[in-house]
């Protein structure tokens, strides 16, 4: 499935939206294919100490797709997403996920840190949201 933006991601910002030559040389340096992943954007983050939202809008500015969300649930080829319905969800899981959700939905930066918190993998929590029918939201990158 195509997105309706595919190819104008840079339309999404205002005329004139301007990033820092440092991060936008940092995003290019990445990417490869007009594609860079979501754990290569967010070391970017870490590295130039700037936030996952600067690094998003560096990246749409330059055309780019980013592929393999940590949370899996977009940029895996053909088939799409990662992320599938877990089996079991373990008791703690699900009351920190209930706890954080707000009309029912979770966003990409609180799944990040109840997995962070929890030391699992963020799909593992993702995997648990689409158990429970919890819709994750508001990508950090500005993806979703």
């Amino acid at each position: 499935m195509t997105h309706h933006d595919s190819g104008h991601f840079s339309a999404k910002h205002p005329n004139g939206t301007r990033v820092s030559p440092a991060l936008e040389q940092a995003v290019r340096d990445r990417l490869a294919d007009k594609e860079i992943t979501c754990h290569a954007a967010h070391a970017i983050c870490e590295t130039l100490l700037v936030t996952p939202r600067e690094v998003g809008i560096a990246i749409d500015l330059q055309e780019g797709h980013i592929r393999k969300c940590q949370l899996g649930l977009f940029g895996y080829g053909a088939k799409g997403k990662a992320v599938k319905a877990a089996e079991k969800i373990a008791p703690e899981l699900r009351a920190a996920i209930e706890a954080l959700l707000v009309d029912d939905r979770l966003t990409c930066a609180e799944a990040w840190r109840i997995a962070d918190a929890a030391g699992i993998a963020r799909l593992a929590v993702a995997n648990a949201c689409e158990s429970m029918k919890v819709k994750i939201k508001t990508c950090q990158l500005g993806a979703f």
